[in-house]
Formats: C-alpha cells, structure tokens, sequence
C-alpha cells in the first residue's frame, strides 16, 4: 500500500458523518417542492447544512414507535446506504406540524396491515398461500417457512412476514373468528 492510498484510508475514516442529538432547536423539517421531506440543520459551529432529502426510520418500530428515529440520508449508488445524520429521542419534542410530517413519511414506510380474516391458507411445496382480508383490503400473499416467518409479540400480538417482506398483524389473535384462528393457531 502506498503513501497516498494510506492518506486516502485515514480520509475516509475520519471523514465519516457523526450522528447528533435533533431537536427543535437545531432541526427544522420540511416539505421540499419536489414533495420530499427535507431538513435544515444547524451545527453546533453555526453551520447550516441542507438536506434535500431525508429518510426517517424508526429504531423500535413496534414497541416504541414515537421514539428513537433515525433520520438518514436516502441509500444511493455513489455512497451506499444513507448515513445517518442524526437522530430524535421522541417525536414529542417537536411541534404538531414536524410530528405529522414525519409520521407521514413513517406510516408509509411502516404500513403494516391488520389481519381481520383469513379465507384460505393452502401449503404446497413449502410454501402457505394465504387469502385474507386485512384493514387495507382483500389480499392474498404467500410465506416460506411460517415457523420463522410468524413471531409473536411481547404483546402476544403475531406479526407475519411474507416473501416479499411485506408485514401483516394480528393485534390479538384470540379476537378473530374461529374459523381464522383454526388456520394458524398449529403455528402460534
């Protein structure tokens, strides 16, 4: 290795983004004209950084979702995954107006279904194909290995995980009708 190539690893090393403490003192959100969900922040050196762009992304998403988000730059081709830019203990700390438009963005990224009844769920081949209907509608998803993929819950509540990553939910599996229950209860 030479000289520059070390100059260029000890570069990168330190020229790593520090995750900070956002508040309503050194963070404003808002809506870009493009319609993303933009922030200014505001360096401790009075420094004012732009971020066209931001991804919130929530730390505990199902036990404490109002707190501990990680706001990150957007995953890119040039730099990878977002880095995180910095992160907020509990969205509670921020006005009315920051709170909805994160959790909108948030609702978006976390859409997980409620399950109210399933129609059918048929194995074949490894696989359980489900027809069910949830609060966003009728649906029909298939899961590998339900075993791994149906985890139930401090809360006993089941989140289920097909193969495409989407997630659906069954907030008490004792309330939904029998014959739902009969389908999954050999796997709670």
């Amino acid at each position: 290795m030479t000289d520059q190539d070390l100059n260029e690893l000890e570069e990168n090393l330190f020229s790593v983004r520090k995750s900070i403490d956002l508040t309503m003192e050194n963070a404003r959100f808002f809506r870009s004209e493009g319609n993303l969900i933009s922030l200014k922040l505001m360096k401790e050196d009075g420094e004012v950084e732009n971020f066209e762009r931001i991804v919130p992304v929530r730390a505990f998403p199902l036990s404490d979702p109002d707190e501990f988000i990680s706001i990150r730059e957007p995953e890119s081709k040039e730099k990878g995954k977002g880095a995180e830019i910095g992160f907020i203990r509990r969205l509670s700390d921020f006005d009315d107006a920051t709170v909805a438009l994160l959790n909108e963005e948030l609702d978006r990224r976390y859409f997980i279904p409620e399950i109210k009844k399933i129609y059918s769920l048929k194995e074949k081949f490894g696989y359980c194909y489900f027809e069910a209907e949830t609060s966003a509608g009728k649906v029909s998803f298939v899961m590998s290995n339900l075993m791994s993929n149906i985890r139930i819950l401090e809360d006993e509540s089941v989140l289920m995980t097909d193969i495409d990553g989407n997630c659906f939910t069954i907030p008490d599996p004792r309330k939904i009708d029998k014959a739902s229950y009969k389908k999954i209860e050999i796997y709670l």
